[in-house]
């Protein structure tokens, strides 16, 4: 058997020599304008390409004028080119008529397949290459595959697409059953995306909807299931009517570019292409009218760099780079140019030389300069920490007040005599004021002696108060009470005599007033306004605000209230 195959074999050889001897054989080479992997258990055909693009008859005419079609292969790493055996009873491979079929193609026929057309006097060849590849691991598709790349229109609607290249693969009567992947998911109640047999519709096109999509046609041939495998990228791209003339970022009208002599100069030119299909994006510089390519200084170099964005849209960047400039090189004329389909566009980079500032100038610049920016710095300083910077200058440089002037108690509380502002008065404004900064307050209802005048004793403390701290609320304003007689007294005090100072304090807030000496004593003196929780805190705004109205009290530092005091400052002045 062995020898019989060895004497075939050599009898071919020597026809193919005799023959290749005797007669003409145009060889076109390998085509590969239409080369595609396929997958591994999937079929596969190939149309010799010699009734396609080399010559001018199809395979009937060619047959009928006597010229018969055979078919070679050689494989990968291999040398030697080899005739196909059809007769196998298990050969996968077939042909018919000018069309080469594998049911399925495996990795083993990976190679390059030859179909040649001869008789007796004539003979003409051309090798097409197969390539079968197995799919990525945990993958629907292969990335050896590249995917036909499909555009979508932005926002349009009710576009289909049709599963490619599966005509034909399966008999005629034969229906295939298509399913539809999104990334290698199953495309199944998708938002806007209906499948319809071998078509994906898009029932509006999003710029999300950006994917690789495959289809898998599955059918049923001699008893066995095939599968084929096809895949496109859908590219969404902006719509026809969106498109304009390019778009020139810079270099900009109203910027000027100043260098100085003898500095390596690049002017930037950013260009803004909307998609347009087909159209080119070209951008270039021209220097006093001529291009740089018809420039032939050496001198002057272009770098291009692009980036994608959305939809299709492209951002060009042509940077002119021009070394050590010269006078002359800042009095030429640079412009960029950007063209596409639908027109041209320019724009003048406005160049010119930078003045050069005397260092006398520059140095009284600066100092000015620095200057200008201390008074701000200063200026903020102060806005923002103006109570921190009076309470030091009072706690280091302040006159004590209490020195001879007669007084007996520092504050003097005017208030509403109700539950709520009798606590706030007692625990809050006592607690804080005596405790924590040392005050002596005067507070009727506790200091005041029972079967007394209340009157008389009103005007009789409020006379010994240095000042009178007055705590309004809705309550307050009510005329008759004694709160009103203290606020009275305190303000003709403070007018005629100037001995005590009126202090307000808003515990409460009063929509209106009907008493006119606190309509006078709002307008004429600043008020406190107390925030609640946020005012607790005896080192808050609040109670910094209240500490510059404070008499000015110096005391030794050996007792309890000074030392507080002074912890209270020491924190002021690390402010």
């Amino acid at each position: 058997m062995k020898l019989r195959c060895l004497l075939l074999g050599t009898l071919w050889l020597c026809a193919r020599g005799f023959a290749s001897a005797s007669e003409r054989c145009d060889d076109w080479g390998v085509d590969t304008m239409k080369h595609k992997p396929v997958y591994n258990g999937e079929p596969a055909r190939i149309k010799c390409p010699l009734f396609e693009a080399f010559l001018k008859y199809n395979y009937s005419t060619a047959h009928s004028a006597g010229l018969t079609l055979i078919w070679y292969w050689i494989g990968r790493g291999q040398d030697l080119e080899e005739p196909i055996n059809f007769r196998l009873p298990d050969n996968h491979i077939s042909k018919e008529k000018d069309t080469l079929w594998f049911r399925p193609a495996l990795l083993n026929d990976t190679g390059n397949y030859t179909c040649m057309l001869r008789n007796t006097t004539y003979c003409s060849k051309v090798a097409f290459p197969l390539e079968v590849v197995n799919k990525d691991p945990g993958s629907c598709i292969s990335q050896a595959v590249k995917p036909e790349e499909v555009l979508l229109y932005l926002s349009y609607t009710n576009i289909n697409l049709t599963c490619p290249d599966v005509e034909g693969f399966s008999p005629a009567n034969v229906q295939p059953k298509f399913n539809w992947f999104m990334n290698c998911n199953l495309v199944h109640n998708f938002y806007e995306r209906r499948t319809h047999g071998i078509n994906l519709t898009f029932i509006i096109v999003r710029e999300m909807y950006a994917a690789d999509y495959s289809c898998v046609a599955t059918y049923r041939e001699n008893g066995r299931d095939f599968n084929l495998t096809r895949t496109f990228r859908v590219k969404v791209v902006a719509a026809p009517y969106r498109s304009t003339v390019p778009q020139i970022i810079t270099p900009d009208s109203r910027v000027i570019y100043e260098f100085k002599p003898g500095v390596d100069m690049s002017l930037v030119c950013e260009v803004h292409f909307t998609f347009l299909k087909d159209s080119p994006q070209e951008v270039w510089w021209t220097i006093d009218g001529r291009t740089t390519d018809e420039v032939t200084d050496l001198k002057f170099n272009v770098s291009h760099t692009e980036e994608p964005l959305t939809v299709g849209d492209v951002k060009v960047t042509k940077t002119l780079f021009v070394s050590k400039v010269t006078e002359k090189d800042l009095r030429r004329n640079y412009t960029c140019f950007a063209h596409n389909n639908n027109g041209t566009s320019q724009m003048q980079a406005l160049v010119r030389m930078k003045a050069v500032v005397p260092r006398y100038t520059l140095e009284l610049a600066c100092g000015l300069g620095a200057t200008v920016l201390l008074v701000v710095a200063l200026t903020v300083i102060y806005h923002a920490y103006w109570l921190e910077l009076v309470l030091f200058y009072r706690a280091h440089f302040g006159t004590d007040e209490t020195i001879l002037d007669g007084k007996e108690y520092d504050i003097y509380v005017s208030y509403a005599r109700n539950a709520e502002e009798e606590e706030f008065v007692l625990l809050t404004l006592r607690g804080v004021l005596e405790n924590e900064f040392g005050y002596k307050l005067c507070i009727f209802d506790r200091d005041s002696l029972p079967g007394g005048i209340v009157t008389d004793e009103t005007l009789g403390f409020i006379q010994r108060s240095r000042r009178l701290l007055v705590v309004l609320s809705p309550n307050y304003v009510l005329q008759g009470t004694q709160a009103l007689l203290e606020l009275k007294a305190g303000l003709e005090d403070m007018a005629s005599r100037g001995t005590i100072k009126v202090i307000l304090v808003q515990y409460r807030a009063i929509k209106k007033s009907k008493v006119k000496e606190l309509r006078q004593a709002k307008a004429a003196l600043s008020v406190i306004k107390w925030k609640g929780e946020k005012s607790s805190y005896p080192r808050g705004r609040f109670w910094k605000q209240l500490l510059v109205e404070m008499p000015i009290k110096n005391r030794p530092k050996s007792t309890a209230a000074a030392d507080r005091r002074t912890s209270s400052f020491s924190s002021l002045k690390e402010v």
